[in-house]
């Protein structure tokens, strides 16, 4: 389900302290719910080359699409990306998320991870259109003791050409990557939650 902006910003995010410079593009409820210590499971579950929440016939087709025109148009050269355009977040980082958990990389798509705490993962990706950020945040569901998962898309365009192109994959991103990976994310959760 999609949620307001603020559902984000509202929350004392660590990310807030590095990533203030980007904008909140799309906030989403995931339909994963666990204890408080079950963020972990779900970062590497979601990392892991073994995973399918990315492998859905459309939204593989997607993806080769956007990497065929990375290719053709030069978007995605090493030196567009982290460490040439931008700086990673990284560089950003307090020294207490600097020495603490990394987190694991995403594998099916090039976002290399930040930082992950116990309520927070980040990755980044960066290329000729955009510095994007994707954050996991997992957030108290009341009185139940239990926690929901929140995914948080935060982007800095590069200037006209990336305003563009954010612009252009919007419907994209609505009807086709994110319905089908949220799905799937929530599959995977309830397929590998342990034996009660």
């Amino acid at each position: 389900m999609r949620l307001p902006r603020t559902a984000h910003t509202s929350r004392p995010w660590r990310i807030h302290e590095i990533a203030g410079d980007f904008q909140v593009e799309d906030v989403w409820e995931l339909p994963v719910t666990g204890g408080p210590d079950d963020l972990d499971r779900l970062v590497r579950q979601f990392t892991s080359s073994g995973g399918t929440a990315l492998s859905s016939p459309l939204v593989r087709t997607l993806f080769a699409i956007r990497w065929k025109l990375g290719a053709l148009f030069g978007w995605d050269k090493p030196a567009a990306g982290l460490g040439g355009r931008v700086e990673t977040l990284r560089d950003r980082l307090p020294e207490d998320l600097r020495a603490g958990t990394r987190g694991p990389d995403l594998q099916a798509v090039p976002f290399t991870s930040v930082f992950q705490t116990h309520d927070e993962w980040v990755a980044e990706s960066a290329n000729r259109t955009v510095h994007a950020v994707m954050h996991i945040g997992w957030v108290p569901d009341g009185a139940s003791g239990r926690h929901r998962a929140r995914m948080a898309v935060l982007v800095k365009p590069n200037g006209l050409l990336g305003a563009v192109y954010m612009a252009g994959i919007k419907p994209f991103r609505y009807l086709g990557v994110y319905p089908r990976l949220i799905g799937a994310i929530g599959r995977e959760w309830e397929a590998g939650k342990p034996a009660a």
